[in-house]
């Protein structure tokens, strides 16, 4: 990333830490948040992943940054026998959790606590991972990547959903406008972490998106790597195989 930007400005923790903390401050509303700020569209762009996995029939999925498990969950209807949602975020699990139970999936869905930078799993277990909107929080990214590779299958299927900005006219004014004033008004009037919001948006805009992202991607060593946006840009959905 061209610019390290972390949550709590005047923090000395790391940008790991801060990021736990940050979204163990935001679980308990952070479903509901995310529903308006986007206009409900990252339930449709969840719906074009599942579509995507579903015709690779993964036995196993790991989702990385999995918050409070909408990813995890939808991902159900794939068919995979086995799915893993892993976070940093204890607060974040703990909603998941009741959401899986209340589905009754607990037997397929199984909720840990774990950093992606140094995933507990062995090399080569994983049919497919998936990472929606978490990408940008990794301290480090490229060592992120490398783990996601590591435990992902040979020829198994590498997923992430990520916000990206718009280059065409008049959506990458508006978006520039919306993220930078009426995203962190809507975070500061329904959270009491009146810096999370702002840490969201200021984070997109400095994530090296689209091709950049895709070249981080081949040089870690994926393959077929290819990019789609979404909804005029501000958000791109990024496959790539082992």
């Amino acid at each position: 990333m061209s610019k390290k930007v972390t949550p709590y400005k005047e923090s000395e923790l790391g940008k790991k830490d801060q990021v736990r903390q940050m979204f163990d401050n935001i679980s308990g509303n952070y479903d509901g948040l995310n529903r308006v700020i986007s206009f409900g569209t990252d339930v449709k762009w969840r719906k074009r992943i599942v579509a995507f996995l579903k015709d690779k029939s993964p036995n196993s999925i790991l989702d990385i940054a999995t918050g409070t498990g909408d990813l995890a969950i939808a991902m159900a209807n794939t068919g995979a026998k086995k799915i893993v949602g892993l976070d940093l975020s204890p607060g974040m699990l703990e909603v998941g959790k009741t959401k899986v139970s209340n589905k009754k999936l607990q037997d397929t869905i199984e909720m840990v606590v774990g950093d992606s930078e140094n995933l507990p799993f062995d090399d080569n277990s994983f049919d497919a991972i998936t990472v929606a909107f978490g990408v940008r929080n990794f301290e480090n990214l490229e060592k992120g990547l490398e783990e996601i590779y590591r435990v992902l299958k040979p020829k198994g299927h590498f997923v992430v959903l990520e916000t990206s900005v718009p280059t065409k006219t008049p959506f990458k004014q508006g978006y520039k406008i919306y993220t930078k004033y009426v995203l962190p008004t809507i975070g500061k009037l329904f959270s009491k972490d009146r810096s999370a919001y702002k840490y969201l948006s200021e984070s997109a805009s400095v994530f090296p998106h689209g091709e950049a992202f895709n070249n981080i991607l081949k040089k870690i060593g994926f393959i077929g790597v290819e990019n789609k946006p979404q909804t005029m840009g501000v958000a791109s959905i990024y496959v790539a195989s082992k």
